[in-house]
């Protein structure tokens, strides 16, 4: 019954009432007050429940709009609701708990559960239904009425009445394929990182190895590299770096302790390049690394044994007593040497000559002072007969200065043209008269006067001057021959004969040159006459016969120079197109005091013509010489019985004299 209805009835009986007690107006006053009194006590207690009345009423009104509001939660909830009975019966359903079991939500109602539940879910489901007391949590696969089944998140509750007593569950279904999809695309890309992890961990291992290997190849190769930077790489002595910082340690060792004595031996082997060039570069090779394992035997292990190049090599004693300890390792170094040496087969023997230079001879500063000296000191042992050592004394440190001053000197003079070339007269043994001139090259010093080759040469070849000093000669000579052929015509000038140094021969542009020089004179190659040593064909072999061959297809003639002071022979020549044999001064010098040397002359001479070759003889100096050459049959002579070496134009006015000898 609604309020107003209610309203109405009570305003009907309290009418009722107001007529009964109208017409018991006849009653007492006393029982008309406890009527009248009752019935205002009726009427109290009806406004009371009146009022009563309209706030039930407001109150069902809110508990409509409350359950209201709770149909559509349930309703409109984005996630499938279920609220089911104690034995799993479905009582209520939302939209989307009917979109999730496939079935319009009108059906849902008295349907069990259970019956979309996967089947493999359904014992588990049914366990937990008899055990569920809380709220619980749990994931299950679903089975729609119609498609596959797919997975749900679960969440149940029970459900008690006022009294505490269950009615039934709360189901909250949550569609967890999207999930379940993402994890398992999750699970596959982890796995999939992890193959890869797994891959680039194998890939950064075989890196690491890698790497690993290549640091220590890295590490081995500085090594190497570090060795080979002080280390000759044949010998595996220290080389020359290596060598002048250990001596300049030496040096600053002794300032610091003026009782500290050092030495340094500066070792150069004795005519190396000549079995170096006969038996090849390989065996020259194996007989270096053979001298330095006999070289290091002789020295302490705080010594230092080094190759400077070639066949040069040093050793720096430290911490010495006196100078005899640096004279025994000399000799130990040279008994050792004195030994044979086995190359391919064949003994070999070698000697080498060895400078020492003290370090208390001079006031050393710098390294490079200690080796000069001691190189000086082996030029000096070259120079008396090699094969021995030289001590470095305070006579040759001024021999090194005038040395290093002549150098000096000797650059300058190219540049001031202070050379001059003088000539000597080749005589005809036959004739008497002069066939030509040798072309002698003198320097006049400005200080010292005039110079003779041996005074200077040896340093012009050591510094390389010789190429344009000796260009320079040559080219005078030419030019001198073609002017006093076109002046004298009548005098019948043959040959101008050149010497040619052993460096010079060597040089890999000699042919050209020779080219330009008899091309810029105008000289007929046929004039020209080159004088080498025997030292030129033995030092360089096979090139020299191919020079020569040239020089003589050239038109030009070769002599022999100091024939007999060499290494060679007149069987050793043979196979050489040499037009002349210069016999050596020393061999004429006593000839007509000696027999001996008498017989030589004429062996050789015999032997020259033999072999197609005319002879020269030098250092004539006597009537009874010149006899004897003439009787020798000896073609040619040159000497002060002819004359002195003349500049130009002492020359000119002999070849006008024409003299006849």
């Amino acid at each position: 019954m609604k309020v107003d209805e209610f309203s109405q009835q009570i305003e009907q009986l309290r009418s009722q009432i107001q007529e009964i007690l109208q017409c018991d107006g006849t009653k007492s006053n006393s029982q008309q007050e406890i009527v009248t009194e009752a019935f205002e006590e009726l009427n109290t207690a009806m406004e009371e429940l009146l009022t009563a009345s309209e706030k039930l009423e407001e109150a069902r009104a809110a508990i409509e709009k409350e359950r209201q509001c709770y149909q559509d939660l349930f309703e409109f909830a984005p996630y499938g609701y279920l609220v089911t009975n104690t034995v799993g019966t479905i009582q209520e359903a939302n939209h989307v708990a009917a979109i999730l079991l496939g079935i319009p939500q009108k059906y849902l109602v008295g349907k069990p559960l259970i019956i979309f539940i996967a089947q493999q879910y359904q014992q588990s489901f049914s366990s937990h239904m008899n055990n569920l007391q809380e709220l619980i949590n749990w994931e299950i696969n679903l089975q729609p009425r119609r498609g596959k089944p797919f997975p749900v998140s679960v969440k149940a509750s029970v459900v008690y009445d006022l009294e505490g007593k269950q009615l039934g569950w709360r189901w909250l279904l949550c569609n967890i394929s999207e999930r379940k999809q993402a994890e398992e695309m999750l699970h596959q890309a982890y796995s999939e990182l992890e193959i890869r992890v797994a891959e680039r961990t194998a890939e950064l291992v075989k890196a690491n190895q890698k790497l690993l290997s290549e640091i220590t190849e890295r590490k081995r190769v500085e090594s190497q590299l570090l060795h080979l930077a002080f280390h000759d790489a044949l010998t595996g002595l220290a080389n020359r770096a290596a060598f002048m910082n250990r001596l300049k340690h030496a040096i600053n060792f002794s300032k610091r302790h003026s009782d500290y004595l050092f030495a340094v031996l500066f070792i150069d082997l004795d005519r190396f390049k000549v079995i170096n060039d006969s038996l090849g570069h390989l065996n020259g090779d194996q007989l270096l690394l053979a001298i330095a394992s006999r070289l290091e035997v002789c020295v302490r292990s705080i010594d230092t044994a080094a190759r400077l190049g070639g066949d040069e090599f040093t050793i720096l004693l430290e911490g010495i007593q006196d100078v005899s300890d640096a004279i025994t390792v000399a000799e130990r170094i040279q008994h050792e040497l004195a030994l044979p040496f086995e190359l391919d087969g064949q003994e070999m023997f070698i000697t080498a000559s060895i400078g020492i230079a003290l370090s208390s001879t001079v006031d050393y500063k710098h390294p490079e002072e200690l080796l000069r000296d001691a190189d000086t000191a082996m030029y000096r042992a070259k120079v008396l007969g090699r094969a021995r050592y030289e001590l470095f004394n305070s006579e040759m440190y001024a021999n090194a200065l005038a040395r290093l001053q002549l150098e000096t000197d000797l650059r300058r003079a190219i540049e001031r043209e202070e050379f001059r070339v003088y000539y000597q007269p080749i005589v005809s043994l036959a004739s008497g008269s002069i066939l030509g001139f040798e072309a002698l090259l003198r320097w006049q010093h400005p200080e010292r006067g005039l110079l003779h080759p041996a005074d200077f040469i040896p340093l012009a070849e050591e510094t390389g001057l010789i190429f344009s000093i000796g260009n320079w000669a040559l080219h005078e000579a030419c030019r001198q021959m073609q002017v006093w052929q076109v002046c004298h015509r009548s005098n019948l000038l043959e040959k101008i004969s050149v010497n040619l140094s052993v460096k010079q021969f060597s040089q890999p542009d000699l042919i050209e040159q020779i080219g330009k020089i008899l091309h810029s004179t105008g000289l007929d190659a046929g004039t020209l006459a080159l004088d080498i040593t025997e030292s030129v064909i033995v030092e360089n072999g096979d090139k020299a016969s191919a020079v020569i061959l040239q020089l003589r297809e050239m038109g030009i003639e070769l002599s022999i120079d100091d024939f007999g002071t060499g290494y060679s022979s007149l069987g050793r020549l043979y196979n050489f197109p040499i037009s002349v044999l210069k016999i050596d001064r020393s061999f004429i010098s006593p000839m007509s005091a000696n027999s001996k040397n008498l017989e030589i002359i004429e062996i050789i001479v015999t032997l020259a013509h033999k072999l197609g070759v005319d002879v020269l003889a030098e250092g004539v100096e006597t009537k009874e010489q010149l006899a004897l050459l003439r009787k020798l049959n000896c073609e040619y002579g040159q000497g002060h019985f002819f004359s002195l070496p003349l500049n130009n134009s002492a020359a000119e006015a002999l070849i006008m004299q024409n003299p006849r000898w």
